[in-house]
């Protein structure tokens, strides 16, 4: 289990990806949370990370620099630097960059401890 500490940019696992980039933080269990994932993604230009989608994990999202579109059950509606997405469980979601220049934004995704993983209310559809 993670221990209180800081975690530098140069100690976080990344990737470069057909979209853009990706830096993972942390993956794993907390003294809360059954499992968290967290870091930072960078989405070129026109792309998106993949369509938006659901998960039984709860999510947030915050853009850090660059513009795009979010994605939020039916609708969707701009999505600006300082803007943050919390997704509950279930609950249809994404982002895409439709701005000329990178879309940076961190990533909190988790599941407490202690809770069961709630059942997906639309199967196949994850």
């Amino acid at each position: 289990m993670v221990q209180t500490q800081v975690i530098s940019p140069s100690s976080a696992a990344t990737s470069n990806e057909e979209w853009g980039s990706a830096a993972t933080y942390f993956e794993g269990e907390t003294a809360g949370l059954a499992d968290l994932l967290s870091g930072t993604a960078t989405i070129d230009p026109g792309l998106e990370i993949h369509p938006p989608h659901r998960h039984a994990e709860e999510e947030f999202l915050m853009v850090l620099e660059g513009t795009g579109e979010w994605t939020v059950g039916d609708r969707t509606f701009a999505a600006s630097e300082g803007d943050m997405l919390y997704a509950a469980a279930w609950d249809l979601h994404g982002i895409r960059n439709t701005g000329e220049v990178p879309l940076r934004f961190v990533f909190w995704k988790a599941h407490p401890k202690g809770l069961p993983v709630p059942p997906n209310p639309m199967p196949g559809q994850d």
